[in-house]
Formats: C-alpha cells, structure tokens, sequence
C-alpha cells in the first residue's frame, strides 16, 4: 500500500534528518522538574563515595604489605632488667651479623612505655629501683631483611636464637596484620557490590522513566510513525533526553561524592596514624572517580535505547 502524498511529501520535506533539538521537540520533555536527574545525582554520589572507600582501601592494604614485607620483630620476654638486657644485646649482635638482615635495632624503652600508655597507664618502663612496682614489658627489637620474610628465614632466625638467647620470640609483623588486612579485604568486596548495587538501581531508574515517558507520549510517538519517523530515530530522542538527563545528574553527584570525600579525608588526616597516611588517593584513583559519571551516561543513555526498542517492537 503506498503512504499517501501528502505524507510523502512530509516525510522528505520534514523528517529526512529527524535528530538533533529538532526531532527532541516532538516529545514534551521535563527535564529537571522530573525525578530522574536527581536519582541520578544521588545514585553517582553514592557510587564515588564507595569507589573512594575501595580505592582507599586497596592502597592501605598495599602500602601495609610492602611495608612490613621484610620485617622481623624479635622480643625478649623476660622479667629481670639486667638479663633482658644482656639478651637483647646478644640478640643484637647475632642479628646484625647475618646475611639477610638489613638492619637490626633495639626499640627505646621509653617508646614502648609510650604505646602500652593508654592501657596500662604510666605502668611501663620506670627506672630500675621502681620495676617492683612495674609491668615487666619486653625488649623489642626491629628487624629489616633485605627481601620479604619467608618460612625458610623465619625458621634460621629463630633457630639461631634460640640457642643463645632462650627469651626470644621471632615473628614477622605482617602475621600480626592478617586479621586486618582479611577485614580490609572484605570491605573491598563491599565497596565493590555496593557500585554494583547503584549501577543496577540507576539502570532501573532509567528503565521505568522510559516506560513511563513512552507511555505519556504514546500518541505522539504513533503519529512520528505514520510520518515515516523509524524506531531508531525515536530512540534516539528519549536516548539524547536521558543522557541530558544523566550528564546533569552525573556532575551534580560527582560534585556532592568529591567533597563528602575530603570531608572524610580530612577527618582521618587528623587521626595522625602512619597506617592510615598509606589510604591517601592517589592521581589514578581521582581520575577512575571522575570517569564514574561518563560510565553513568553510557549506561543511562544504552538502557534507554533498548528500553525504547524493545517498547516500540512490542507497541507498533
């Protein structure tokens, strides 16, 4: 059946190009007085918050591991100052003498007292004519070898201490972070779901405000259809609408996730912790953040297509 001539003539003279502000006119829109933008907004600043967290997290755990990939901590458990004393200097001495070890040295005493202070008080490290009165601690001494700490190495220190100083205890000080670096883990994962989680929940947000702009404007659409207007070029209307839509939102919680991140960094900066200093963001993970927004219009601007494609197949 041939279309009319009429509309022959409508079609070449008015919908040859059917894009651009021109095509987008057909449909009513409302951009920023709809639900969408704001979905969006709330939705990419949760996400950059949650990225942020993994980021940190992944250099924390990082800088950890190479920090304390080659270190020994060798206490010397025993009560009386003087023989402490000696075994620590024994200890000493064999230490910096053997081939992998780097360096090797005595923490102060009063450090030690320092960090047992807010648990014991002022119950550390007094003078000799006091230690009735004290909490025996141990010498601690920190050991750096010149690769990571292997089974292998940490059985030959320990065996050629224990001969001669009977007080010592060898252990690696990455063993005493596995507790943690197993929660830092298990937060990543979290971090990793909850982007997830969002991106999933800005698809559906996506998905229903095109069902719902199709089925507001369905007449319209019918009409564009018998002008010779094709499902690809109807797509492309509500897809050129949503991703507006997605940019606006996307900047907007880019903006609100970037300084909740600073508010947080500047309040864990104030901690002074050495361990937590290793979370900074470096320039890779500013850069994956504020590529969070574009990969949010990728998706919007794709889910709508085929939300519209799909309607369209299902609708004429």
């Amino acid at each position: 059946m041939k279309r009319p001539p009429v509309l022959t003539r409508a079609v070449k003279r008015g919908l040859s190009s059917f894009t651009g502000r021109r095509a987008a006119k057909l449909v009513p829109q409302s951009r920023l007085a709809g639900p969408m933008p704001w979905v969006i907004a709330i939705m990419v600043a949760l996400t950059t918050i949650a990225a942020a967290g993994g980021l940190a997290l992944t250099n924390l755990a990082g800088a950890a591991k190479v920090e304390l990939s080659g270190g020994l901590t060798v206490q010397i458990v025993e009560a009386e100052p003087q023989e402490r004393d000696r075994q620590a200097e024994l200890a000493l001495s064999l230490l910096s003498n053997l081939e992998p070890v780097l360096s090797a040295s005595r923490v102060p005493d009063e450090e030690l007292s320092a960090l047992v202070e807010p648990w014991l008080g002022d119950l550390g490290y007094v003078d000799d004519n006091e230690m009735d009165n004290a909490v025996p601690l141990p010498a601690l001494i920190d050991v750096r070898l010149s690769g990571p700490v292997t089974a292998p190495r940490l059985e030959n220190i320990r065996l050629l201490l224990a001969g001669r100083v009977p007080a010592a205890r060898v252990d690696a000080q990455s063993s005493w972070l596995e507790p943690v670096f197993s929660a830092i883990a298990s937060l990543q994962w979290l971090a990793l779901v909850l982007c997830v989680l969002l991106a999933g929940t800005s698809v559906a947000a996506v998905w229903l405000a095109a069902r719902s702009a199709l089925g507001a404007n369905r007449e319209t659409i019918e009409i564009v259809h018998l002008l010779g207007g094709t499902d690809g070029q109807i797509a492309r209307i509500f897809q050129r609408s949503v991703g507006f839509d997605a940019m606006l939102g996307g900047i907007a919680g880019l903006a609100l996730g970037m300084i909740a991140i600073l508010l947080l960094g500047q309040q864990f900066a104030a901690l002074g912790s050495g361990m937590i200093s290793g979370g900074g963001l470096a320039l890779r993970d500013w850069l994956i953040l504020a590529a969070i927004p574009l990969v949010g219009v990728v998706l919007a601007t794709l889910t709508a297509r085929q939300t519209v494609l799909g309607a369209l197949r299902r609708m004429l």
